[in-house]
C-alpha cells in the first residue's frame, strides 16, 4: 500500500505499524513503542522508559542513553562527563562496587564532583545549556 493522507480522525482496531511523519494533532491513547523524534507537547500520562547502558571502569560516562549502570573496578576510578543537550536528564547508579569512582561534568553548576562508593549511590543530573549539568537528586553519592 502507498501513501494515505487522512483528513479527521483515524482509528485502528489493530494498532499502526510503520512510520508516522509530519505532525500529530490530538490525543495519541495506547502504547508507542519505537523511537520519537521531535518535541513532545502537553501533557503525559503512563511511563516513559528510557535505555540503560553500562560503564565499567575509568573514563567517559555515556549520555547517549537515559540511565548508566557504572561498575567501578578500582580505588578512585577518574570518571568524565560531556556536556549534554538542553534539558537533557540522566541517572547514573553504581551497580557494582570495585573501589570509588569519581564523577567530574565538563561544564556543572553548584558542584565540582560527585563520588559513588557504595553499590546502589545513584545520582540524577539535569543538563542546560548555559549552566552544564546540575544535580536534581542525590541517593547516597557525595557531593563536593
Amino acid at each position: 500500500m502507498g501513501s494515505t493522507t487522512f483528513s479527521g480522525p483515524v482509528t485502528s482496531t489493530d494498532g499502526f505499524v510503520g512510520a508516522v511523519t509530519g505532525a500529530v494533532t490530538g490525543n495519541v491513547t495506547g502504547n508507542v513503542t519505537g523511537n520519537v523524534t521531535g518535541n513532545v507537547t502537553g501533557n503525559l500520562t503512563g511511563y516513559i522508559i528510557g535505555t540503560v547502558t553500562t560503564r565499567s571502569g575509568p573514563g567517559a560516562v555515556p549520555i547517549t542513553h537515559d540511565a548508566v549502570k557504572l561498575t567501578t573496578t578500582g580505588a578512585d576510578d577518574a570518571l568524565s562527563l560531556a556536556n549534554g543537550t538542553n534539558g537533557q536528564v540522566l541517572r547514573i547508579a553504581m551497580i557494582v562496587d570495585g573501589g570509588d569512582g569519581v564523577l567530574t561534568p565538563s561544564t556543572k553548576t553548584g558542584f565540582s564532583t560527585v563520588t559513588f562508593d557504595t553499590a546502589g549511590d545513584t545520582v540524577t543530573l539535569q543538563y542546560y545549556t548555559t549552566q552544564g549539568w546540575m544535580v536534581l537528586s542525590n541517593f547516597g553519592c557525595t557531593i563536593a
